[in-house]
């Protein structure tokens, strides 16, 4: 059976969450993926910024940050235990400014984050042009199949 656990840090609810998860439960199904495990932990810009900082060595906040334990070759998990993909961070202050500046819902955009760090974990990317229409036809499906539209 596959689990998201979700860390808020923040001092405040954030009633999308629970949508989220469920969205991302549907990405789950749709790529056929069982007993897999990850972690959506949501931040502030300020922690977001020094994530970003320390691990890519960019100076500054950004929306979504994961990191993918399959992409990493030292890190040996037991069959038995399924596959633990990682973690996904996204900044809440980042979600906000987006979804104001792109005209729409915060469930919106944090379910956006969401999948797009989903598929990152899974070892999609956007660095080409080809590979961006691959992850962003996933992203988009995903939502608009939970009915997540602009």
């Amino acid at each position: 059976m596959s689990k998201i656990e979700i860390f808020n840090q923040l001092d405040e609810e954030i009633k999308e969450l629970e949508t989220v998860e469920k969205v991302l439960l549907s990405a789950i199904e749709k790529e056929k993926l069982e007993d897999v495990t990850f972690n959506l932990i949501i931040v502030d810009n300020e922690y977001i910024h020094e994530l970003n900082k320390n691990y890519r060595g960019i100076d500054r906040e950004t929306d979504v940050i994961t990191f993918a334990l399959e992409d990493e070759d030292s890190i040996i998990v037991p069959e038995e235990e399924g596959r633990n993909l990682g973690d996904i961070y996204i900044s809440i202050d980042k979600a906000r400014s987006q979804a104001e500046e792109y005209g729409h819902g915060l469930l919106r955009e944090l379910s956006f984050l969401a999948v797009h760090g989903f598929y990152h974990l899974l070892g999609f990317d956007h660095m080409t042009p080809e590979e961006e229409k691959v992850m962003f036809a996933k992203q988009e499906e995903v939502l608009e199949e939970y009915g997540i539209t602009r």
